[in-house]
């Protein structure tokens, strides 16, 4: 089992560089960004190209509402070729708030544009002309939708590598499912291993069943807040899984449409899910907050004495986590590093 972990920018570009080469040297494998509404993480990545060595850079995500999939795929061998061939193309749907809200563009077949993007990613880095008939996106563009002068074009540079990585972010059923079929790797959110096989176990069959056997087996990239031993450290640590999941499950969409409320009822907890929903959305969120069961954070956490740890470690390794993603918290977060990589090893 590899370490990921997950790296931000804060308008400090020697801090962020200082950041990634601690955490190559204390045992990371891999780091990856989110992109929403701040600082584009591609130009981060570009930057941590030239700044690391050993590193895998990963997306996660892009959102494949924010660029067209030929632009996504020019990104992809861009970094790519700039690392060395160190990039994973993470990419995901995102929400219809930050799609229509900051993107103005509908939030429509979020799965068939997935696809397609994937689809059209692989046929870019082929080096062939590319011409794709899909649900969300048809190369070259029909003529009564536009001038009727688009022609199938191919790549003019040549990538390093043809076989990028891609990890989908996914936890719908039927999204989980085309992620278990077409791409490398699956990046799940608010993770608990021991009720993975209930939540994800059919989804992921299913898109097995239809895997190419070209394809090598999934990844999947999973894992949880890291505290060991005890202290004030540990509850600070609770408290901000806590406040996270609270402000996923309350907030993060409408009380219509909440991804991450309705992962939170098929993990079992669907009557503290509406609560969570209800206070958040009615502006108690301390309340929201207090809500989230302790028995989320015991299964999702790795928190406690280094023995405890261990044994949680195995049982992420036994459902398929082939990259366990952590976020260390304590006064020395890269030995924290160093211990669990020792582990995983």
């Amino acid at each position: 089992m590899k370490l990921s972990t997950t790296i931000g920018f804060n308008g400090d570009p020697e801090r962020l560089a200082r950041q990634a080469q601690d955490l190559e040297s204390a045992g990371i494998d891999l780091v990856w960004g989110g992109e929403i509404y701040g600082f584009d993480l591609v130009s981060v990545l570009a930057y941590l190209a030239a700044k690391t060595e050993r590193l895998q850079l990963m997306t996660g995500i892009l959102p494949v509402y924010s660029r067209s999939p030929a632009l996504i795929a020019q990104t992809a061998m861009t970094i790519d070729t700039l690392s060395g061939g160190r990039f994973v193309l993470g990419l995901g749907t995102s929400g219809p708030q930050v799609i229509e809200g900051w993107h103005g563009v509908p939030f429509e077949k979020p799965i068939a544009r997935t696809r397609d993007t994937i689809e059209i990613c692989r046929k870019v880095w082929s080096g062939d002309k590319v011409t794709h008939d899909g649900k969300a996106f048809t190369l070259p563009l029909p003529e009564d939708q536009g001038t009727g002068l688009g022609k199938p074009l191919k790549l003019m540079s040549r990538p390093l590598r043809t076989d990028i990585p891609i990890v989908i972010a996914s936890i719908g059923p039927k999204n989980v499912e085309m992620t278990a079929e077409l791409a490398n790797g699956w990046q799940p959110i608010h993770f608990v291993p021991d009720r993975f096989e209930h939540v994800w176990g059919e989804s992921l069959a299913a898109g097995a069943a239809k895997r190419s056997a070209d394809l090598p087996p999934l990844e999947i990239i999973a894992g949880g807040t890291v505290a060991l031993g005890d202290g004030p450290h540990v509850q600070e640590a609770r408290d901000a899984v806590r406040n996270n999941i609270g402000f996923y499950v309350g907030g993060m969409g409408a009380k219509s449409k909440n991804f991450y409320n309705d992962l939170f009822k098929r993990y079992g907890w669907e009557e503290e899910a509406e609560k969570i929903q209800d206070l958040f959305l009615s502006g108690h969120r301390a309340e929201a907050m207090a809500a989230v069961p302790e028995e989320y954070m015991d299964l999702a956490m790795l928190c406690g004495d280094e023995g405890y740890v261990r044994e949680r470690l195995q049982v992420f390794k036994d459902v398929g986590v082939t990259h366990l993603n952590i976020t260390p918290v304590g006064d020395d977060p890269l030995e924290t590093i160093a211990k669990v990589k020792a582990w995983v090893e």
